[in-house]
């Protein structure tokens, strides 16, 4: 009986402990509910540190002429205006006040000579808006939200595992999972719950994401009967380190174009100036001199090519390498020593605003930034689409489930600005806590239903079944992890075609298949090979939910990019694409027009594109 586990019971349990959870557990433990809160690494941990370059809000520190209104019209246009406008309105109008709560919780800003939190450009971003750190800004977060969290009562379990979330009717009911190191199966009974997982990388070969983003909460959620929105938008970050093939997929800031770094091709050409998108051409800098000065704060000069957006950024670094003009490593060069002909004391300026990068390639690659170019190509670094909440609630389609930050979607549209992630986590995993915990109050009683805890339980153990019969078809889990990560990259990555991606829908297939029969050996105390075989499952079903999705969307925009479709289509323009599992369990596609956007935001993007 499902009653022999150990159950833990909480208004609210938020699943995630990166920014938008522990700002989601703040909140909901501030409206006076017991909150739990589950991560699958140690506190503290969480992808989010990874977030170096800063968070967007338009704070006008730096450059008195941004406003909400310029944040909004440059979030929608990199989005390519197929995001959720009211999310994108609500990040620009509250984005400035988050950054000012989490300085008065603690957070140490790096300053303006007036003593304002300073402000640095980003891509996409028309001003400098980047409230930052140096270039360690997420780690800032987590330690300040960490901080301030403990005090509020909530009660963290950290290393654990949610296989599977319960259902009290249509409503949530709460998890059930496992805690790493002793395998043991665990209840929470929840009210409500959050999902602020983080993002789906380790879908793909090569990815900036650390090993936990294996897109736990959108297969959870879609599994609950949750809606998932636009799957078919991966962002690949320009510039992730590609040599030694040890560090491979980890992120090289942003924040080294932003203070002036260059991208070169081996024949030292800067590429970037060659194709600048005829939407952004008023707005990017002609020649090399005006870009420096952008670099610079001067408020006359454009920005340089390399802060387009990234997913612009990524393709045109595809396009050299392809072409047979990159680096010997398959990347080109990034480099920010060069700024010693405008700086005579370059390096120390270097190792100031971009210390992390500094000691990186220092202590990885033995490799000394301010004297020499980096290695850098694309790497998947994050998923604009997700579980499909409300604007204002962030609550799913399902009653009581909530989902914040990378999980979620809406905010970013078909490409995500530099930047406005950790503002996302700020502002939406503070929404997603207070509407949870209002739920909670309104919405008391919720019962658990034995079966289904029984029936999570009897098929996360089936590996261990399938190792101890020893079957000739049973194989270990990392041996199709890898095979899919593979297939992922090759045929579902930066450049899509209809041919290779029906290819992969048929591999996805046989991945199944061969999913449902993976063994595993030993016992349930911290075994890694079993983690990864409870993986598998959501790897599947994102990796299946963003070939569908991308196989539907016969254009290119965003991070989407078809080489069979390179141009926009005016009738997918209007168009969000919603993957739901129907009733015999198989997973469905439709298309949804986007909600027609109030004239008063019309305005505002007419306004911000003169």
């Amino acid at each position: 009986m499902a009653t022999a586990y150990e159950t833990f019971e909480y208004d609210v349990l938020v699943i995630g402990a990166g920014g938008a959870g522990l700002r989601a557990a703040i909140e909901a433990s501030a409206a006076g509910v017991t909150v739990g809160l589950v991560c699958k690494s140690l506190l503290g941990k969480a992808h989010t540190v990874m977030a170096e370059g800063g968070m967007a809000a338009a704070m006008g520190n730096v450059d008195d002429r941004d406003s909400w209104k310029v944040h909004f019209a440059d979030t929608m246009r990199g989005g390519q205006y197929v995001n959720n406008w009211r999310m994108a309105e609500l990040h620009a109008k509250e984005a400035p006040s988050r950054v000012h709560e989490l300085e008065a919780w603690g957070a140490v800003f790096d300053r303006t000579k007036e003593g304002k939190i300073s402000q640095r450009n980003f891509g996409g971003h028309r001003y400098p808006r980047l409230a930052h750190v140096g270039d360690r800004t997420g780690l800032e977060m987590i330690r300040t939200l960490q901080d301030h969290g403990i005090h509020q009562g909530i009660t963290v379990h950290m290393e654990w595992t949610i296989v599977t979330l319960l259902k009290d009717g249509n409503r949530i009911a709460g998890a059930f999972g496992y805690d790493r190191e002793r395998g043991r199966f665990k209840i929470f009974k929840a009210k409500a719950v959050v999902i602020a997982s983080g993002g789906l990388g380790r879908a793909y070969r090569i990815t900036s994401n650390s090993w936990e983003g294996t897109g736990d909460g959108h297969s959870l959620a879609y599994h609950a009967g949750a809606d998932l929105l636009d799957m078919e938008f991966i962002q690949f970050h320009p510039t992730g380190m590609i040599w030694p093939p040890s560090v491979q997929g980890i992120l090289v800031t942003e924040s080294v174009r932003g203070e002036g770094g260059v991208l070169r091709n081996k024949e030292g050409k800067r590429f970037m100036f060659d194709d600048i998108p005829d939407n952004y051409k008023n707005q990017t800098s002609t020649d090399p001199e005006e870009g420096w000065r952008y670099t610079q704060n001067d408020k006359h000069a454009r920005r340089p090519p390399e802060l387009l957006t990234r997913d612009h950024v990524a393709r045109c670094i595809n396009r050299e390498v392809k072409a047979g003009r990159g680096s010997p490593h398959g990347g080109v060069f990034l480099d920010i020593s060069w700024i010693k002909e405008k700086l005579p004391n370059a390096p120390e300026h270097i190792k100031k605003k971009l210390p992390s990068m500094y000691h990186q390639f220092m202590q990885l690659a033995n490799l000394d930034i301010t004297k020499e170019p980096m290695e850098v190509g694309p790497t998947t670094h994050y998923a604009m689409g997700g579980v499909r909440v409300n604007g204002d609630t962030q609550m799913s389609s399902v009653p009581g489930l909530f989902a914040a930050g990378e999980c979620a979607a809406g905010l970013h549209g078909a490409n995500r600005l530099g930047g406005n992630s950790l503002s996302d986590l700020l502002v939406f995993g503070k929404r997603a806590g207070e509407y949870a915990a209002k739920f909670a109050k309104e919405n008391p009683n919720v019962s658990l239903d034995d079966a289904q805890v029984e029936a999570a339980a009897r098929e996360a153990l089936v590996p261990y079944e399938h190792g101890a019969s020893g079957g000739p078809t049973a194989e270990g889990p990392y041996v199709i992890q890898h095979e899919l990560q593979a297939m992922m990259q090759n045929l579902v990555g930066i450049v899509r075609t209809e041919s290779e991606m029906t290819q992969a829908l048929e591999k996805l297939g046989g991945f199944w298949d061969r999913a449902g029969k993976t063994a595993v050996h030993g016992h349930r105390e911290y075994n890694p090979g079993w983690h990864t075989a409870l993986d598998l499952k959501h790897l599947l079903t994102i990796s299946e939910a963003i070939t569908r999705s991308a196989l539907n969307r016969k254009e290119s925009r965003g991070g989407h990019f078809r080489e069979d479709f390179p141009d926009k289509s005016v009738e997918d323009a209007k168009m969000n694409i919603v993957i739901s599992k129907a009733a015999d369990g198989s997973m469905q596609l439709r298309r949804e027009p986007i909600p027609p956007m109030p004239e008063e935001l019309k305005q505002v993007i007419e306004e911000m594109s003169k």
